[in-house]
Parts: C-alpha cells; sequence; structure tokens
C-alpha cells in the first residue's frame, strides 16, 4: 500500500459542554495533528448571517439551521473538510465535537474503518463548575443545565456518548487526562507515523 492508499485515523472526542473535549482536542493539536471543529461550522454560519454569538442564540441556531438545511448540516461539510486534509496528505485528524446522532451515523458511513469516537466524561456538578469558571462563554447553571436538555432532546447528542468507542473520564489532573488520551491513541495507532 502506497503512502497515498493510507487510510486515515480520525479521533472524534465527544462529550456533554463542560465535559474537557475542547482540552483533549487541544492536547492532540498541540502535537501538530489538524482539527475539524464541528462548532466553527456553526460560529461560520452564525457569523455569515450576522448574528451574535450568545449561548442562547447558539442553541436557536444550531437547532433552527439544523431543521431548514437537514440535520447533517454540519457534518456535510466536515466530512468536506476532513477529505480535503486527506487529499493533502494528513492522515491522523482530530475531530471536535461531533453533536448528533445523524453526524454520527454519516461520520461512521464516510469514513469505515478510520473513526474512534473517544467520549470525555464528567460528572454534573464537576461541569457545570467549570462552565461558570471559563473566561470564554462562560455559563450559570441555569443555562448549562437549558444546554444539557437541549442537546440531549433536540440534538441527539446523547447517541454518540453512548457508542463511544472508548470513554476517558476527567475528573482528575491534566497530566492523568492526557495519559488517558494517550493510552487510547497508542492502541488505535494515532501515533504511528503519518
Amino acid at each position: 500500500m502506497t503512502e497515498t492508499e493510507r487510510p486515515a485515523k480520525i479521533i472524534a472526542f465527544v462529550g456533554l459542554t463542560g465535559s474537557g473535549k475542547s482540552t483533549a482536542v487541544e492536547y492532540l493539536t498541540s502535537k501538530d495533528y489538524p482539527k475539524v471543529y464541528f462548532g466553527g461550522v456553526i460560529y461560520k454560519a452564525m457569523n455569515d448571517a450576522g448574528i451574535e454569538i450568545t449561548p442562547e442564540s447558539q442553541q436557536i441556531f444550531r437547532e433552527q439551521i439544523r431543521a431548514k438545511e437537514g440535520k447533517d448540516f454540519v457534518v456535510k461539510r466536515i466530512i468536506t473538510e476532513i477529505n480535503d486534509l486527506i487529499a493533502v496528505g494528513q492522515r491522523r485528524i482530530v475531530a471536535d465535537g461531533i453533536y448528533s446522532w445523524t453526524e454520527y451515523k454519516a461520520m461512521k458511513h464516510a469514513f469505515p474503518g478510520e473513526l474512534t469516537v473517544v467520549a470525555i466524561v464528567a460528572p454534573k456538578h464537576l461541569r457545570y463548575r467549570r462552565l461558570a469558571e471559563r473566561p470564554e462563554r462562560p455559563f450559570t447553571e441555569q443555562e448549562a443545565t437549558q444546554r444539557d436538555w437541549s442537546e440531549i432532546e433536540n440534538l441527539e447528542k446523547g447517541g454518540p456518548i453512548a457508542i463511544a468507542d472508548f470513554y476517558v473520564t476527567n475528573t482528575g489532573d491534566l497530566d492523568h487526562f492526557h495519559d488517558q488520551i494517550d493510552e487510547i491513541a497508542k492502541q488505535i495507532g494515532f501515533y504511528e507515523a503519518a
């Protein structure tokens, strides 16, 4: 098999808000692996539409755009981004945030045998504390609860978390968190030469 025929390895991190998905993604991208960001598709669409990005407007827009354009609105763009990365020789790609069951199925279909889904999990009280303390887009407990319910009920976010290939518990220190990610990456051959 030649270099251009080698299959890609894609790690997709899933989890509820505040679980640590962004921290996991940042850890792998700090090792120079490229990423695609599901939420970035929504942010770009909001900017293009001239909509201010707030927790409330994000939730409304995410649901409206998927109702209008289809549940696969975001994932179609992400699949194109990943294929573009593969076309220029990238073989190890990090995906930040499969949000729905539709997106999970589309990714599995588009990249059979290449996608590994890793759920980042943490207790609700810990996630909510992180969300309240984060410098960018902090959430109140009420906003965090509303976000959880909306994502579970309207976006079917629980499905990809429930069926993930691996789970990382993010309740301890950062070194332990990184060790868990390293172990999974080694187990699936993500760290092999790209």
